[in-house]
């Protein structure tokens, strides 16, 4: 098995990127250079309103004055940037967004493609990614039984319903407030795996209409032969499981189960297709996969996601473009 450095650098001229390259290559190390190269005016203006001026550096600024600032500073550095076309060098340059893509040589294995398939699923539109976990059912957390929404679970999926509906309508009016043009708000896709319990937890908000899509890879983790023990329980009957569980809780697995790690595998189309996707989002499911996916938005280390939490009382919102997350309340009101 290989390894893979990510070197995160500018290396704007050809030369140093062929000097890079031979130097990795006297330690017999493969390169691939990746270049976004961006000369559509609209486009450089929208990411540098969206994303750049939000750094601490144009704090109090005008918006309008900190887009024209920056876009000043980037037009200092285009004399000493040349953009790539070195036939010898493997690189993959992706051009305004993805309008075209160039995959120069990169003819070895596995990675290249891989990373080519994943340029092409990006967009840079902003959306905003909503999740929640699945209501209460009458066989809660069993990863072997498909256990219909329990009383409690159903007063959950429609509060859900309300609360999400009344916050999309007030983003929309402090929108407009603002000066925002008077449009209607993207649509919203529901996804959920196809476990009951998610099925019907999204059940109120199909009937308004909303699209649901249900996705089998999102299932949740499969404890194994842990599913339904306590913690002592797993102590005594797994003690070393137990003891390399919490030294790496993100890739030990119990017997006969999965780790993050292999949820996350199991995953990549669901991810892939999240940054397909250009509708806003809402996600429904077990914690254990919301982890997984909110970790990927939000680049939380392998560390985190096994001990991030997802209340029921709260939906969690991840904006992109800059890319942020809030948590909103449900409260008994929103049964109404």
């Amino acid at each position: 098995m290989g390894q893979v450095a990510i070197y995160d650098a500018v290396n704007p001229t050809a030369e140093g990127r062929k000097q890079l390259s031979k130097e990795f290559l006297k330690h017999e190390i493969q390169t691939i250079f990746i270049e976004s190269y961006v000369d559509d005016p609209k486009i450089i203006e929208q990411n540098v309103r969206s994303v750049k001026i939000s750094s601490p550096d144009y704090q109090g600024w005008n918006p309008n004055d900190a887009v024209q600032d920056y876009i000043r500073r980037m037009g200092a550095k285009i004399p000493h940037f040349e953009t790539m076309d070195e036939h010898e060098l493997n690189y993959i340059k992706m051009i305004n967004a993805g309008e075209r893509i160039i995959v120069n040589n990169c003819r070895f294995g596995y990675l290249p493609n891989r990373i080519v398939f994943y340029l092409m699923n990006l967009h840079i539109k902003s959306r905003q990614t909503y999740f929640a976990r699945t209501g209460v059912s009458t066989e809660e957390d069993s990863y072997k039984a498909d256990g219909s929404l329990s009383d409690e679970g159903e007063s959950y999926s429609q509060r859900l319903c309300n609360a999400l509906i009344e916050h999309r309508k007030k983003e929309r009016e402090e929108f407009i407030r603002q000066g925002g043009s008077d449009e209607e708000l993207k649509p919203l896709t529901v996804w959920t795996s196809t476990r009951r319990r998610t099925v019907q937890t999204a059940a109120y908000l199909q009937e308004k209409g909303f699209k649901v899509k249900q996705r089998p890879q999102m299932s949740q983790l499969n404890p194994g032969d842990s599913e339904k023990m306590t913690e002592e329980e797993v102590k005594s009957h797994y003690p070393a499981d137990w003891d390399k569980h919490q030294l790496d809780p993100y890739h030990h697995r119990f017997p006969r189960g999965e780790s993050y790690h292999d949820l996350a595998v199991r995953m990549e189309p669901i991810i892939l297709e999240l940054e397909r996707e250009k509708n806003d989002l809402l996600i429904i499911a077990h914690e254990s996969v919301l982890r997984v996916l909110y970790g990927y938005l939000m680049a939380c280390s392998t560390s985190d996601i096994p001990t991030l939490k997802f209340p029921r009382n709260e939906i969690v919102e991840v904006s992109s473009y800059p890319t942020y997350s809030q948590g909103l309340k449900l409260t008994p009101q929103d049964s109404s």
